[in-house]
C-alpha cells in the first residue's frame, strides 16, 4: 500500500513542478500574435497613410534634376459606395513654398485605385526638390479628407527610371518663381511610364 501512495506523491509532485513551465510556455504563445508578419509592411522607398478613406500609398517624389520633379503616388478609395477625386496636392509645412502643378487623371472609383505614375502628370518644383531630401505634400480629395506625408524624393533611376518627370526649372539654392507656370506637356522628358 505505500508503493501506490509513493507513486501517487510522485506524480502530484512532478505535476505540481511541471505546472510553471506549462503555463509559461501556453502564454508566451499569444505574446507574439501581434508580431510584425501580422501588420501592413511597405518594402518601398515611398511613404504610406491609411488614415483616412482614402489611403495613400508610395508617396514619393522622382526629381529629374534639382529643384524639380514628379509627384507619384497610389492612391486607393476605400469608400465601396462612393467615388472620388483628387482635387490638389500642394505643399505643407516648412515646404508650403514648393509650386506644385496638376495634371493628369484625377478620378478615383469606388473601391478603386489612382496610380499617378501611370496616370498622373503632378509637377513639383522648389529647392527642396533635392534626391535625397524629403518634401511635405497634402493630398486633397473631394469627399476624404485631406492627406498630409512627408514624401521622400528620389533620384530619376534604378527602378524610378521609367518615370516622367520635369526637367529641373530651379536651382537647389534659388527656389521656384511662383508667378512661371509649369506646363506638363511643355517640361516632360520623352520617358514612358512604368509598367508597375
Amino acid at each position: 500500500m505505500t508503493i501506490t501512495l509513493n507513486a501517487v506523491n510522485v506524480r502530484r509532485r512532478l505535476a505540481l513542478a511541471s505546472l510553471p513551465l506549462a503555463v509559461t510556455a501556453l502564454t508566451s504563445c499569444a505574446v507574439n500574435f501581434g508580431a510584425q508578419t501580422d501588420q501592413p509592411y511597405n518594402p518601398s522607398t515611398g511613404v504610406d497613410d491609411r488614415s483616412g478613406e482614402v489611403d495613400v500609398l508610395n508617396a514619393l517624389v522622382v526629381s529629374g534634376g534639382a529643384g524639380s520633379g514628379a509627384v507619384i503616388a497610389t492612391l486607393v478609395n476605400n469608400d465601396q459606395v462612393h467615388a472620388d477625386a483628387l482635387r490638389r496636392v500642394a505643399g505643407a509645412g516648412a515646404d508650403a513654398s514648393v509650386k506644385v502643378t496638376p495634371g493628369g487623371a484625377t478620378a478615383i472609383p469606388n473601391g478603386g485605385l489612382l496610380n499617378l505614375a501611370k496616370s498622373g502628370r503632378i509637377t513639383v518644383t522648389g529647392s527642396q526638390v533635392v534626391p535625397g531630401g524629403v518634401v511635405t505634400l497634402t493630398f486633397s480629395f473631394a469627399r476624404a479628407q485631406a492627406i498630409t506625408v512627408d514624401a521622400p524624393v528620389v533620384a530619376n533611376s534604378s527602378e524610378y527610371a521609367g518615370v516622367r518627370v520635369p526637367r529641373s526649372t530651379a536651382t537647389p539654392s534659388a527656389p521656384a518663381s511662383p508667378s512661371t507656370p509649369v506646363s506638363p506637356s511643355a517640361t516632360e522628358s520623352p520617358t514612358t511610364s512604368p509598367s508597375s
